[in-house]
């Protein structure tokens, strides 16, 4: 159960953004999570908003205070402490809302769905762009974050989705991310 939170803070300068600096935040927040086993944080992001599309500028892990407290008591924030500004650990406010914050995946590049096609299934540009039309193509709105896949070492974009507001929390695991489809953190 996700009983406290704590929130980071990305401190731009001029060589380096906000957007760029919350996407390397949490490179760094995965990689700990990953590293520590924590399944039990989640993410929010309070400046979020659709319109103008950002995350804003604070990264908040939600979590037990023992879970909290052994993450911040590792050296995960070593790189970025310059750029980062860490509030206590603190209890949420006993009446917020709950709500996932999950990834949403968009197909959003019908060329690069056609490239793949060729690849798997030995078949010519002219067989895979019949199989895929361009209309499959999604222009995402969603706000997200910047990153590169530890496994590839590819970017891409981390489009994150708000799940409806509830007044009920709804336990669980959060994937390596500290996103979940189903488990909520308090919103506030």
């Amino acid at each position: 159960m996700t009983t406290h939170y704590v929130d980071l803070t990305v401190v731009p300068d001029s060589e380096t953004g906000a957007p760029q600096l919350l996407g390397a935040l949490h490179d760094r927040l995965h990689v700990a999570l990953v590293q520590h086993q924590l399944e039990g944080i989640g993410i929010s992001f309070p400046g979020y908003s659709i319109q103008p599309r950002t995350l804003g500028a604070i990264l908040r892990l939600h979590g037990t205070e023992a879970s909290l407290s052994r993450l911040l008591g590792t050296d995960w924030l070593k790189a970025l402490r310059d750029h980062v500004r860490v509030t206590t650990i603190a209890a949420a406010p006993a009446q917020s809302r709950h709500r996932t914050v999950r990834r949403k995946q968009f197909k959003t590049s019908a060329e690069r769905l056609r490239r793949r096609r060729m690849r798997r299934k030995s078949e010519t540009a002219e067989q895979a762009a019949k199989a895929i039309p361009s209309s499959v193509e999604r222009t995402p709105d969603l706000p997200y974050l910047h990153i590169r896949s530890r496994s590839t070492g590819q970017p891409f974009c981390l489009f994150i989705a708000l799940g409806p507001l509830s007044t009920d929390p709804v336990p669980g695991d959060f994937n390596s991310y500290g996103l979940s489809g189903t488990a909520t953190v308090p919103w506030f």
